[in-house]
């Protein structure tokens, strides 16, 4: 056959209009599979297998094309086909007009994943990015046949993150986030997404006696493939190294790039003395559930630590963690707790100045107690700079000196990178709500701390801040109802000093003054912040009582109730007050105050 009749042939018999049908068809195909194969968390070779399977039918298309005639009768072999039977004219306008129509249907297609890829981008400007250099240490399987040793199987797992963090070239998760996936059996997959990371580590150990069995296995989570193992049957004495075998590994297995100070930092061995290592577990096994006798618990197998081995210094610096949020627990009055929490963390810096806990404990405590500003920022940026994956310090750091002095948007930003790092902390989340309260942005704390309640509803603390922020927008009577719900969960006074306080904006004298009376009472069982007294009288009208208590926190050197005294918005019927403004002064000087808010 010459050639020109061979290019004839293929257009009589539609060959031509058929490849670009199947073109058509197959680019909606792939469109179509790249929408829904997610929505289903389909594995990646499902859109392989589609791709394949339309690459091997084109040819296969445009054969069947050649050889085979559609007529009344059916398909048929095109040879087979006589003159008056043949209907190729109006097979090809029936393609033409096929394509036509697919045509169509693929611009429209075109049209939605772009306005969807807009929408998508739009929305994840603030997003953070999933790097291939992120990971998640799930919680370890405690094989150990006594089940008091969870605290262990917790404990090394705190440790393998907290080595890994001191890397800049990663992203690590906070152990508060991936604890919640502790014997959940969840889809990796899925638990790389809830987290926004690419890979996993996942394993088991088993204490018995001195000895230890470690086996983990590190995947990316997102294909599915493992990329690496390993079992280690170690001597207690030994965990540290088998810590450290682990967290250089995956650092060389994601190609993180490690400076000196990095690969010195995972390679420490804080402690020579196996029994002091076990009290200081279990210090932070207590520490991690943050309630006032918790605190208190933790603060016992710290000391016992430091008497096991004088020069512990993360057992130091946990003393110093507890003792810095005992007055927010209700569980210490600041003037013992501050002082104790400063010399703790400053013992712990002697012995390892790289402790980014301790820097950033010392740095809470310095300003609650000593409303040092600048110190108090050097301490957390220096934190920052030795674990910039600690999400504890960028938490603090915007919580609390950033917005005491009005740089709302620096807070915001480092209360979005504690967030990023430990996406499930409750604590966390509930702070970034309270740095858009300070900054006024209401309905923002609003839908944070209701995003918060959808993960626990019974964290009363996000009760608290969204009754701020519903009283502020004026809607009283939603916030009284919230601050009942935060009482039934929790027996803080600070809950009853905001009831106090709404019940006589309200209107409502008489229930204002029964709760104040129960603050009364409850203050001479336990420690009863003079910040709550000053809300209290603040909602029944006493400005003069209120900025006695006021003036009282200050004394006690609360910061963490009056540290907040410029841009706490419930204070705001006290601003132009002679008295207000030169307690203001003291706290957070003008001069500070409007240079950091320009």
């Amino acid at each position: 056959m010459k050639i020109d009749t061979f290019f004839t042939e293929l257009k009589r018999r539609n060959v031509y209009k058929v490849a670009v049908a199947y073109a058509v068809v197959a680019w909606l195909v792939i469109q179509a599979a790249s929408i829904f194969l997610p929505t289903f968390n389909a594995p990646q070779w499902a859109m392989q297998i589609i791709i394949l399977i339309l690459v091997v039918g084109f040819p296969i298309a445009l054969v069947f094309s050649w050889a085979f005639e559609i007529t009344p009768e059916g398909i048929v072999r095109e040879s087979e086909v006589t003159a008056d039977q043949s209907i190729t004219h109006h097979t090809g306008r029936k393609i033409v007009a096929l394509t036509i129509v697919l045509a169509v249907i693929a611009t429209g297609l075109l049209i939605f994943q772009f306005l969807r890829a807009r929408s998508t981008s739009s929305a994840s400007t603030n997003a953070p990015t999933v790097t291939n250099k992120s990971i998640a240490v799930l919680p370890l399987a405690n094989l150990s046949r006594d089940p008091d040793n969870e605290y262990f199987a917790e404990g090394i797992q705190d440790e393998i993150i907290t080595r890994l963090a001191q890397i800049s070239d990663l992203k690590v998760i906070s152990c508060s986030s991936t604890q919640r996936y502790k014997g959940s059996g969840q889809n990796l997959r899925q638990v790389a997404t809830e987290l926004g990371v690419t890979n996993v580590l996942e394993g088991s150990i088993q204490k018995s006696n001195n000895a230890v069995h470690v086996n983990v296995q590190l995947v990316n989570a997102l294909t599915d493939s493992h990329l690496w193992a390993d079992v280690y049957d170690r001597k207690l004495i030994d965990v540290f190294a088998v810590e450290s075998e682990i967290a250089k590994t995956i650092a060389e297995s994601l190609q993180a790039k490690l400076s000196g100070s990095e690969k010195a930092a995972i390679s420490k061995k804080p402690t020579e003395n196996t029994e002091a290592h076990q009290l200081y577990l279990k210090g932070r096994f207590f520490w991690n559930k943050r309630t006032g006798n918790d605190l208190k618990k933790s603060i016992d197998y710290f000391e016992q630590a430091i008497a096991a081995d004088p020069n512990y210094a993360l057992a130091y610096a946990g003393v110093a963690d507890a003792y810095v949020l005992l007055p927010g627990y209700s569980g210490g009055n600041p003037r013992d707790c501050y002082p104790k929490a400063i010399a703790s963390a400053k013992k712990a810096l002697e012995l390892d100045d790289t402790l980014a806990e301790a820097r950033t404990s010392l740095a809470l405590a310095i300003w609650y107690y000593d409303f040092d500003f600048s110190q108090a920022n050097r301490e957390f940026q220096r934190a920052i700079e030795l674990n910039p994956n600690y999400a504890i310090a960028h938490q603090q750091y915007g919580n609390n000196t950033l917005s005491a002095i009005g740089r709302f948007s620096d807070a915001i930003a480092e209360g979005k990178r504690a967030v990023e790092l430990d996406p499930l902390s409750l604590v966390i989340n509930a702070d970034l709500g309270v740095d858009y309260y300070y900054a006024r942005r209401y309905d923002e704390a609003i839908a944070q701390l209701r995003k918060l309640l959808e993960m626990d509803s019974g964290y009363y603390f996000a009760y608290v801040t969204l009754g701020e922020a519903l009283e502020l927008k004026g809607a009283r009577d939603s916030a009284i109802a919230e601050y009942q719900k935060a009482q039934a969960l929790n027996d803080d006074p600070l809950v009853l000093a905001l009831l106090a306080h709404a019940y006589g904006l309200s209107g409502n004298k008489m229930e204002a003054e029964k709760v104040l009376d129960q603050l009364k009472a409850l203050s001479k069982a336990r420690y009863v912040s003079a910040y709550s007294f000053a809300l209290a009288y603040l909602g029944l009208g006493n400005k003069e009582e209120a900025l006695r208590w006021l003036e009282q926190s200050y004394q006690d050197r609360a910061g963490a109730d009056v540290g907040w005294i410029r841009v706490d918005p419930l204070f705001d019927p006290l601003h132009g007050d002679p008295r207000f403004e030169a307690l203001a002064e003291k706290i957070v000087p003008a001069r500070e105050f409007h240079a950091a808010s320009k």
